[in-house]
């Protein structure tokens, strides 16, 4: 451990080089700018930034503004038209949430100032609340994601692994934020995480934390954080039904709010289960083996999902989406696999 008297040097060392080389965000207020970052952006930009890496949310952030430039006309959206434009970002309780906070905020009219006050709103949680409280409003909250404990591992060369080397992490973290510009700060910290002290090949010799740095002089920082052994992820299985009639509707589903996909547009199916399910499906019809297989990974396990097609006679009854008004990249991922494996079994409309 170092001696916490070398600490105070820390904040003025990163700051000075975020001023230099802070990144480009479309969400970023740039460092030295008379301008105050807008809560709504950063809010927007946390909750897709989680489990989503920067490359992957900048589009669908820019996006996002463009629809509902502040946080009342994303209030005022419809459910389906939001989880139609977060296809594709995974994790639709995220999507869920972002709604419900966004009219709650809208109903308290504006975003509050206080970790404490954003804890309460639907969706954020202890980082998000944090993330906004100090980037949005300059309060001195700690922000932890995987590059700040990265960071921390590293500068103090703690060994203990993740997860149980969390709350230490975190309380290197909290010693070292400043009072003055901790929003610059936490920024400075993921991104020197993000762009210096990358999981692999850290670049030490170019860092601004080089010399108070513990695990360089060490020369363990390459092995830095130590992470528990993962265990492997089962997997499930499932039956997607991909139906057409003649005049081109598509046999969907909305499924359930709660729960994965929740709320998401998609092709009915079976529950995803140990073993291959043995269920009838949605509608009768002359169901054929698509002779294709979808393989997902979600968070907690894998899924193989075996396709079924049948071109369907106009009487079935059932929730159709029409040919004109049907979009394959308004699906979330897996169902949009399960799309492009099977569309050449149906005839163009």
């Amino acid at each position: 451990m170092r001696d916490t008297a070398q600490t105070s040097d820390i904040a003025p060392l990163l700051l000075g080089w975020y001023d230099r080389h802070a990144r480009v965000l479309p969400w970023r207020v740039p460092p030295g700018s008379a301008a105050r970052p807008d809560p709504y952006h950063v809010w927007l930009s946390e909750v897709m930034l989680q489990q989503t890496t920067v490359a992957a949310v900048k589009r669908y952030f820019e996006r996002f503004l463009t629809r509902w430039p502040d946080v009342a006309t994303l209030a005022a959206a419809e459910d389906a038209e939001v989880m139609a434009e977060w296809a594709g970002l995974g994790y639709y309780a995220r999507a869920r949430n972002l709604l419900r906070c966004a009219r709650a905020v809208t109903a308290m009219g504006g975003f509050p100032e206080t970790r404490a006050e954003l804890l309460a709103l639907p969706g954020i949680g202890p980082y998000t609340a944090a993330a906004i409280a100090t980037i949005a409003f300059d309060a001195p909250e700690t922000v932890v994601d995987g590059n700040v404990e990265r960071v921390m591992a590293r500068l103090f060369d703690e060994h203990t692994p993740l997860p149980v080397a969390k709350p230490i992490l975190t309380a290197h973290a909290a010693r070292l934020t400043p009072e003055v510009r901790p929003g610059d700060y936490a920024q400075a910290v993921m991104d020197l995480g993000a762009t210096i002290c990358t999981p692999r090949n850290p670049a030490c010799g170019i860092c601004p934390l080089h010399a108070p740095c513990a695990a360089r002089a060490a020369g363990t920082a390459a092995r830095l954080p130590q992470k528990a052994r993962k265990a492997a992820k089962p997997v499930r299985f499932g039956i997607a039904y991909i139906g057409q009639r003649a005049d081109g509707a598509w046999l969907m589903e909305r499924r359930p709010d709660r729960g994965l996909l929740g709320g998401t547009l998609g092709w009915p199916g079976t529950d995803w289960r140990d073993t291959i399910p043995d269920e009838a499906p949605p509608v009768p019809a002359d169901w054929q083996d698509a002779g294709a297989e979808v393989r997902h990974t979600f968070t907690h396990f894998h899924l193989r999902m075996s396709l079924r097609v049948a071109h369907l006679p106009q009487s079935v009854q059932g929730y159709f989406i029409a040919a004109d008004q049907f979009d394959p990249s308004g699906l979330p991922t897996l169902m949009r696999k399960a799309h492009a494996l099977a569309a050449h079994h149906f005839t163009p409309q």
